[in-house]
């Protein structure tokens, strides 16, 4: 009996056993069906994509709570970037620049006050409050003689695979070492009538038939205007002028109304400062509204402030030096905005870049600098179906291009980082914009 008995206690408990292993395995295997089927539904909606077919896609998401990837597409392909590279140049000012912007540096003596420029773009730009830099050199003005260098700068007025034919549009403003109204010429109409600023002498202004926009020659300020201007209530367009760094150089001498003696040699002597405006406001209106201009020059700002020159190539090589090494898959990095066709980059590098920002700088901060779905800038647009931001982002677009990389706040407040990239698609950019939209809302119900 007491044999029978233990032979029932030992089957038992072996059936327990059975039982706890079997509920474990089937706990871990839930779980692992969970995940595969987050990354089934993602996947399927890729694949499925009549949108996103035409072209190329990498997706990479990172759970930052979790601090790993949960989900990766094409993540080591090269893409062009476009105006995502201005995530690149917003992390080398975040680490280069302090809480103000360099305006100018500057030698000066009993008689002469002589300075160069930082590649400062706010000095007179017509979205920023005037910063101290002119009333500065005004008081200098008064008592002592003027002299400009610009030995220091190796620019050209295009950066590298810039398109040549966007020479009259806003957003290819020329570089140069001393911007001023953001080497554009602003043309606006309202109720105060028509201003043109700035007061630049131009070579030639005709009003023409037959022309809607403001068009300038390639080669020369010769503007034609819209023979109806006068007549429309409201008008606004800013052209890039020719040969910027002489025309400011000529306008600033109006200004201050004083000779400017142009010299080849650095002056002698240690060489102080001039700080104009806050950085966090120029920041925002770099990545919420995409400015170029804002991006190239900020990028030669950051090189000049570790060696005083102005070279879009020498503040590449130094930001990646210095703090890009880690980076999976090197970036090829032209340019300061993405203007250029040239630059590439992975999803999972700029993925990468983001956890970095991440680390060290504060959400608020980051989140306050970037476009907000259904909220500030290029994604105003966008994601306006939820009742509270949960894109902050920097979109990038260009002929064939539509790429959104930043943050998501999900549903259950889960951090993710993403980076999803398109490229080579052959339909309109606003439908890759509406497909993408929509992974990405249902990126955050699923998370």
């Amino acid at each position: 009996m007491w044999r029978y008995n233990h032979s029932i206690i030992v089957l038992l408990r072996l059936v327990s056993v059975i039982m706890c292993a079997f509920w474990f395995i089937s706990c871990g295997t839930s779980k692992k069906i969970t995940e595969q089927t987050f990354e089934q539904k993602l996947s399927m909606m890729l694949d499925t994509s009549s949108v996103l077919s035409s072209g190329f896609t990498g997706l990479v998401l990172y759970d930052l709570d979790e601090k790993k990837v949960i989900f990766r597409r094409n993540e080591s392909r090269y893409f062009v970037p476009a105006s995502n590279t201005k995530l690149f140049t917003l992390y080398a000012c975040l680490r280069i620049l302090g809480d103000s912007i360099p305006a100018l540096r500057y030698v000066e003596t009993d008689t002469s006050f002589t300075f160069w420029g930082t590649g400062d773009p706010t000095l007179l730009h017509p979205y920023f409050s005037e910063s101290k830099t002119l009333s500065f050199l005004k008081s200098k003005s008064k008592t002592k003689k003027l002299y400009y260098f610009d030995g220091h700068s190796s620019i050209k007025h295009y950066g590298l695979g810039w398109m040549w034919d966007d020479y009259n549009d806003y957003y290819q403003a020329e570089l140069t070492p001393f911007p001023m109204f953001g080497n554009v010429l602003l043309v606006k109409k309202d109720s105060l009538g028509l201003t043109i600023s700035p007061e630049i002498s131009l070579e030639i202004m005709i009003k023409k038939s037959g022309v809607k926009r403001v068009k300038r020659m390639m080669e020369k300020n010769h503007f034609d205007f819209p023979e109806g201007l006068d007549t429309l209530s409201t008008y606004k367009q800013e052209i890039p002028y020719k040969d910027a760094a002489n025309v400011n150089l000529n306008i600033l001498e109006k200004l201050l109304n004083t000779k400017i003696t142009k010299i080849g040699v650095r002056a002698p002597g240690k060489s102080k400062i001039l700080f104009s405006l806050q950085v966090d406001t120029v920041y925002r209106r770099m990545m919420q509204v995409s400015d170029n201009m804002l991006a190239e020059h900020l990028l030669l700002l950051c090189g000049s402030s570790l060696k005083d020159t102005i070279s879009t190539d020498f503040s590449i090589e130094a930001v990646s030096s210095l703090f890009l090494s880690d980076l999976s898959q090197k970036p090829v990095w032209v340019d300061g905005a993405g203007l250029s066709r040239y630059n590439l980059t992975t999803p999972m590098s700029i993925v990468t870049l983001l956890q970095k920002m991440y680390q060290e700088f504060p959400e608020e901060k980051l989140f306050s600098m970037m476009a907000v779905g259904g909220g500030q800038g290029t994604l105003n647009g966008m994601f306006n179906e939820n009742k509270e931001p949960f894109i902050y982002a920097k979109s990038g677009s260009m002929s064939g291009v539509y790429n959104l990389s930043g943050y998501m706040v999900t549903s259950t407040g889960k951090r993710l980082i993403f980076s999803f990239m398109n490229n080579n698609f052959n339909t309109s950019i606003s439908s890759v914009r509406k497909e993408v939209d929509y992974i990405l809302t249902e990126i955050k119900g699923l998370k």
